[in-house]
């Protein structure tokens, strides 16, 4: 996944990047390291840090120092986190309702955001008992949705040996485009 957020970002700055529902963050961790920007932070959000992300993120230090003072930890809820317009918003997983707070944020913002969404809640939408694949209509309404408030959209997957829950929505404002 954070190859292919790095790629699509190709040559632009990647500044802040904010994994939210982080849990050890890191995607986070790996975005910066793929970054040859050595400038570029992270900013890991989850509303219950793992117990040992410390621990973690020490070990991810010890293999990568230069990591060290890049990567900042917040426990708090997604509405409680300033994002900029220069920010890359991720997050691998986000359950449910989860992803389309992850997009309502992103796009308030008018952030870069990348999202690997998970967990389709379909059993309150009648209108996906015919679809063989509701959670992939649902991806599409969010796509629609970006696309709806000036982004530019593209719907990827990473392999499914890596996730089965593998759609990757990848959203940019069109005033970014380079």
């Amino acid at each position: 996944m954070a190859t292919r957020i790095r790629t699509w970002l190709a040559s632009t700055r990647t500044g802040r990047v904010v994994d939210l529902c982080a849990g050890y963050g890191l995607l986070a961790q790996v975005l910066l390291l793929l970054d040859a920007d050595m400038r570029s932070t992270a900013l890991a959000v989850d509303i219950r840090l793992p117990k040992n992300h410390v621990l973690v993120h020490d070990a991810v230090i010890a293999t990568f120092p230069n990591l060290a003072g890049r990567v900042t930890f917040q426990q708090a809820r997604l509405e409680e986190v300033a994002l900029g317009v220069g920010d890359v918003i991720v997050s691998a997983h986000a359950c449910g309702a989860l992803s389309d707070a992850v997009l309502s944020r992103a796009a308030a913002a008018g952030a870069r955001v990348a999202l690997l969404p998970c967990c389709h809640l379909t059993r309150w939408r009648p209108d996906l008992v015919d679809r063989a694949d509701p959670a992939a209509h649902i991806d599409e309404e969010r796509a629609m949705w970006l696309v709806e408030r000036g982004y530019d959209v593209i719907v990827d997957t990473i392999p499914a040996n890596v996730s089965a829950k593998n759609r990757l929505l990848l959203g940019r404002p069109r005033a970014a485009t380079p």
